[in-house]
């Protein structure tokens, strides 16, 4: 990763790093226990390990050419599609698991975390997000590029989109274990989770419309406005769907702002969307 930035990208991805562990250490001081404190952990560690990967090698790698810019850039869709194959071995593995424990509900550990109504959602988020939100976020770097004739507009921002997307899934699955959910199909995670994905998201969308900008191809390929779409579509699914009023800034609890009736409407807006947008729209991108 770092071989392939700049001196200067190096110290703004140093900065970001530092940003990720002081995020994690507020949310670990001030949540004390808890899956927000485990949360903010996880945060910490990954941000003071990504200061001493990228800070470790600031001046061991000589600085990338200027020819690089004429090259297109494939670093972070292959550690995308890493992800990508790590996420379908954990998800696919608990959803043997919890098949198995449908037929087998002896079989369950007497340990909260090894329950059906825990295992279940790291399951489906794992294959969903995990494998493939990877799967979509890596291919749809790869198929801009070629299909607009130019790199993409920094080298820094796709590398956030996936460490920051990541994240979320880590925080999503680990926080279901240990009993944090909102009770909302493909829409768990908690609300500071939720907050984090929007801001991961968005910079997503502006990495990609930055990118087209810079096109040299006159035409936006049909493969692109696939991706957009999926890209706000979902982005607009998850921000309306997961509007909630948290408990207390300190705790991994939170009441939507919809009820009864209405919630459910909502949800299930989403749940269907989702499917659309997430699981059809974004693969068509892909195949085209």
């Amino acid at each position: 990763m770092t071989a392939t930035l700049t001196l200067s990208e190096r110290r703004i991805g140093i900065g970001l790093s530092i940003s990720l562990a002081l995020l994690g250490l507020v949310m670990a001081a001030a949540a004390r226990q808890g899956p927000m404190a485990v949360h903010g952990a996880i945060a910490l560690a990954l941000g003071l390990g990504l200061v001493f990967v990228v800070g470790g090698a600031l001046y061991d790698h000589p600085e990338p050419g200027p020819d690089r810019l004429g090259r297109y850039y494939d670093a972070p869709t292959r550690f995308g599609i890493v992800m990508t194959l790590i996420w379908a071995v954990i998800g696919m593995s608990v959803g043997v698991w919890v098949a198995a424990l449908m037929y087998w509900p002896e079989a369950t550990p007497p340990w909260p975390a090894t329950s059906f109504g825990r295992l279940r959602p790291v399951h489906t988020t794992g294959v969903i997000f995990g494998f493939g939100g990877n799967a979509l976020i890596a291919t749809s770097f790869w198929v801009l590029q070629r299909t607009a004739r130019a790199r993409l507009a920094d080298a820094v921002s796709p590398w956030g989109v996936l460490i920051g997307f990541n994240l979320f899934v880590v925080w999503a699955v680990t926080g279901y274990l240990m009993g944090s959910t909102q009770s909302k199909e493909y829409a768990e995670p908690e609300w500071y989770a939720d907050l984090w994905l929007v801001v991961v998201w968005g910079a997503y969308f502006v990495l990609y419309i930055r990118t087209l900008a810079r096109r040299a191809e006159p035409h936006i390929y049909v493969a692109n406005w696939y991706y957009m779409s999926f890209i706000l579509v979902v982005a607009m699914l998850h921000i309306v769907n997961n509007l909630a009023l948290p408990v207390s800034w300190t705790g991994a609890e939170s009441f939507p702002i919809w009820s009864g009736v209405q919630d459910a409407m909502v949800q299930w807006w989403y749940g269907h969307n989702a499917v659309a947008f997430f699981l059809t729209t974004g693969f068509l991108g892909m195949l085209y």
